[in-house]
């Protein structure tokens, strides 16, 4: 999910945290319930004879006992269904789910890989690995299936809640349960930003866009397991005319995930990757756009429960000395355009989040204090979007949201546009800046 750097003082390109707030604070209790069958009769009724003289013996009959069936034991499924709908840890029972892609440290930072020390602080909190790859599982799962899913043809919604039900499903949350959805399920409302619009477009109840042919449509998913959120995106286009914008794109996101890493200046990581975006031009209809890089988004830090933490990861050459660290997350995410290079707000607002830095507020509107209850007991500061209220049967809830907005509780992101005409690409990955290693945590076969 994109990160937008502020208007002025794009030299040093920086974002304010929206607070991390854990799930202790507003989580639910677990309401699974295992279910149990019944046990089988002994006895046939039907095939019981009473005690009587039988023939001129009048020799007793003897009870017939029916034999019971064993049991057929339910299999444990090995395969993802079409659509994805097996429980992830169904298929990985053991819960050691697949490891992202590990890259060696080099130079001055070449002996954390061997380094006892470092190994033993990579160990301390095994919950956080096993969580984030099992989010990557899922997104990696969902995503691939999406890519072979999505045609022309198909609506926005429909194509949104394709991808959302079945994070939910192999997660095991389907978020209706109060609390449920802070336990695991998506990190952000999906993002499915068509041709200028380069950010933060979900669809709203009622929205009837149809995908076209000739749409780039960028898809950004977000999931978490216990906060800890694995943010990915790529971008799909059905006319092979888009492809250098892609390649463009792709290849600048992949120069700054081989870049990153401990000690890595922000500032220097964004001027390779601009360097790498820029050298790349599309023919659109005839006309050769050079590709530029979009230079008010950035990349950012993941902190629990909080999609932007404290660090941005500029995508064009800037003076910002901020150096990454051990333990950072970062969502490397770069954005390229065939426009001016810079996005605005515009448009139907559907994204939004709880401030974790949200100020006291006296609200008088009645129904901005019973939605402020349902969104911190239901997402926290996790963002979501309209149709996720729409789901937990939550109605006439603008009036309320849009106080909480005005209020400072609830920040909203409106879509972020270049100009009309023009058309953006995305890609993204999050990795994890481990003491031994750095681990791309959503890389793909796909990207």
């Amino acid at each position: 999910m994109a990160a937008k750097a502020p208007a002025e003082g794009l030299e040093k390109l920086s974002i304010s945290s929206n607070g991390a707030q854990k799930a202790a604070n507003g989580g639910a209790q677990n309401g699974d319930a295992a279910e149990h069958s019944g046990d089988e009769s002994d006895g046939d009724p039907d095939e019981l004879a009473g005690d009587g003289a039988v023939g001129a013996d009048g020799a007793a009959k003897k009870k017939k006992n029916k034999k019971r069936k064993p049991r057929k034991k339910k299999k444990t499924p090995t395969a993802q269904t079409e659509p994805p709908s097996v429980l992830l840890s169904d298929l990985f029972p053991n819960k050691t789910y697949p490891k992202g892609e590990e890259v060696e440290y080099v130079n001055e930072n070449r002996y954390r890989t061997t380094s006892e020390e470092k190994r033993h602080l990579d160990n301390l909190d095994p919950d956080f690995l096993t969580d984030y790859r099992y989010a990557a599982e899922t997104h990696r799962q969902v995503r691939q299936w999406a890519q072979r899913h999505i045609k022309p043809g198909q609506t926005l919604t429909e194509i949104a809640n394709g991808i959302e039900d079945s994070v939910r499903r192999l997660v095991g949350h389907d978020g209706l349960a109060e609390g449920d959805a802070i336990k695991a399920g998506m990190g952000f409302p999906t993002g499915l930003n068509l041709d200028h619009i380069a950010a933060h477009y979900s669809p709203n109840a009622g929205n009837k866009t149809v995908l076209a042919q000739s749409n780039v449509m960028k898809v950004d998913i977000g999931v978490h397991v216990n906060g800890r959120i694995v943010d990915s995106a790529f971008t799909m286009a059905f006319d092979p005319m888009y492809d250098n914008l892609l390649t463009a794109v792709k290849e600048a996101t992949n120069t700054g995930v081989r870049e990153a890493g401990i000690d890595v200046r922000l500032g220097e990581l964004g001027g390779l990757i601009q360097e790498t975006m820029e050298s790349y031009e599309c023919e659109i209809n005839g006309t050769t756009y050079p590709i530029k890089a979009i230079r008010n988004l950035t990349g950012h830090t993941i902190l629990p429960y909080s999609i932007h933490g404290t660090k941005s990861v500029p995508i064009v050459k800037s003076n910002d000395q901020t150096k990454m660290e051990e333990g950072d997350v970062f969502a490397i995410e770069t954005f390229g355009s065939t426009g001016n290079g810079y996005v605005h707000d515009q448009g139907e607002v559907s994204h939004y989040a709880l401030r974790g830095d949200a100020p006291k507020v006296d609200l008088r509107l009645s129904s901005a204090k019973s939605l402020l209850t349902v969104i911190k007991k239901n997402f926290s500061t996790i963002p979501f979007c309209r149709r996720y209220l729409d789901r937990l049967g939550q109605d006439k809830y603008l009036l309320g949201l849009n106080n909480l907005v005005q209020s400072g509780i609830v920040e909203d992101y409106p879509p972020l546009v270049d100009k009309k005409g023009s058309y953006t690409a995305q890609f993204e990955h999050t990795i994890l800046l481990r003491p031994t290693v750095k681990e791309v945590i959503s890389r793909g076969d796909d990207y």
